[in-house]
C-alpha cells in the first residue's frame, strides 16, 4: 500500500472516490474520507456557470474541512473560461483542479464538453496548457478510453496532458458510447501507464478490494478510483485500504454499523440542504444502502413515500434492525 504523490500533494493512500454528479456531495464525500478514501472528488462544476455567478453552482463548490484533500472537477470547452475560472477558485481549499473529459451525458457531450473533448486533441492541448499556466495547484484530468471504438485515443490524450504540464491522469476503461455498460478495458489503462511518467489512476469495474489489487497489478497504475461501487457502500474504502496493506479481508459492516452511517449521512444531508431536500436525496442512497438486505424490495417501495426525517429514521431501524 503506497502513498500517492500528485504534483506537490502527497495522499495518504492511493484509493480514491471518483466524481459522480448528484452523488459525491459534501456529506457523502465526508463519509468516504472518514472511511479511508485517500482523496475525494467533487461533483463536476460548469466553468461557464462559475463565470456567470450561477447561484446553484456556489453550493457545488462548497467543501468541508474534514473531507480534504478534495479535487474540484470543472467541465467546459473554452480554454479562456476554463483557465480563468480555475484561477478564480484557486484560493479555495481544493488540492487539485481536474478537467472532466469523461462525462457521457448527451446535454454535456452535445455542447462539445465532457467526453466530447476526446474527439478534439488540439483543443485538449489548448485547454490544459491554459489551465496549467493559470494556477499553481496541480491540474489533473479524467479521460475515457476514447469516444467510441473507432477512436480509441486515451494514450494520445494522456501524452498531450503530460506535455501540457498536467500532474496526473485518471483513465476510465470505457468509451463514451459504452457509457457505463459492458466491461471496462483495463488494458488501455496499462497502455496509458506505459506511455507517460505522471501518475495514472485506473477507473472502471473496481467493486471489491480484490478487484482493486488486480487492477493495480495488471496495469501497473498508481492509484484506483472507485465510483458506483461506493454507492451505498462507503466501507469499500476502509476494506480496500486494509486489504492492500495487509492482504486480509475485513468482515462486512454489521447492521448497527450500517444504521449508524446511514443515520449520520441523513443528518448531514439535512444540515446541508434542509429536511425537504435531504429526505428526497436520501431516497436513492437508502435504495443503495439496503440493496440485497432481507425485505429490501418492499423497503424500496416505501422509500419514495417518505416525506420527513422522522419517517426516514423509522424506516432505517426497520431495514437495519437492532438485533445484529
Amino acid at each position: 500500500m503506497s502513498k500517492l504523490r500528485i504534483g506537490n500533494v502527497t495522499l495518504e493512500n492511493n484509493v480514491i472516490l471518483a466524481p459522480m454528479a448528484g452523488v459525491t456531495d459534501p456529506p457523502f464525500r465526508l463519509l468516504c474520507r472518514e472511511l479511508g478514501a485517500g482523496l475525494v472528488c467533487m461533483e463536476m462544476v460548469s466553468a461557464k456557470a462559475i463565470y456567470y455567478n450561477n447561484k446553484n453552482t456556489e453550493e457545488l463548490l462548497q467543501v468541508h474541512p474534514g473531507e480534504l484533500p478534495a479535487s474540484l472537477q470543472l467541465f467546459g470547452s473554452d480554454p479562456e473560461i476554463l483557465s480563468a475560472m480555475a484561477a478564480r477558485i484557486e484560493e479555495r481549499p481544493y488540492s487539485f483542479i481536474d478537467l472532466n473529459m469523461g462525462c457521457p451525458v448527451p446535454k454535456v457531450v452535445n455542447n462539445g464538453e465532457g467526453s466530447a473533448l476526446m474527439k478534439n486533441p488540439k483543443l485538449v492541448e489548448q485547454i490544459l496548457t491554459a489551465m496549467v499556466k493559470a494556477v499553481h495547484k496541480p491540474v489533473t484530468v479524467k479521460i475515457r478510453k476514447g469516444f467510441d471504438d473507432k477512436s480509441i485515443n486515451a494514450v494520445e490524450i494522456a501524452r498531450i496532458a503530460e506535455a501540457s504540464g498536467v500532474a496526473a491522469v485518471a483513465v476510465h476503461g470505457r468509451t463514451r458510447e459504452q457509457y457505463y455498460s459492458g466491461s471496462a478495458d483495463w488494458d488501455i489503462i496499462r497502455q496509458v501507464k506505459e506511455a507517460v511518467k505522471i501518475p495514472v489512476i485506473g477507473n472502471g469495474d473496481v467493486d471489491s478490494p480484490q478487484k482493486a489489487k488486480r487492477l493495480l497489478e495488471e496495469t501497473g497504475c498508481d492509484g484506483v478510483m472507485i465510483a458506483r461501487a461506493a454507492q451505498g457502500n462507503p466501507w469499500i474504502f476502509r476494506d480496500t485500504v486494509h486489504y492492500l496493506q495487509t492482504g486480509e479481508l475485513l468482515p462486512p459492516p454489521t447492521n448497527a454499523e450500517k444504521r449508524e452511517i446511514v443515520l449520520r449521512h441523513a443528518a448531514m444531508e439535512e444540515q446541508y440542504k434542509g429536511e425537504y431536500t435531504a429526505v428526497r436525496e436520501m431516497r436513492r442512497h437508502l435504495a443503495w444502502y439496503s440493496f440485497g438486505m432481507p425485505g429490501s424490495a418492499k423497503f424500496r417501495q416505501t422509500i419514495n413515500l417518505m416525506e420527513t426525517m422522522e419517517e426516514l429514521k423509522k424506516s432505517v431501524y426497520m431495514i437495519f434492525p437492532e438485533t445484529t
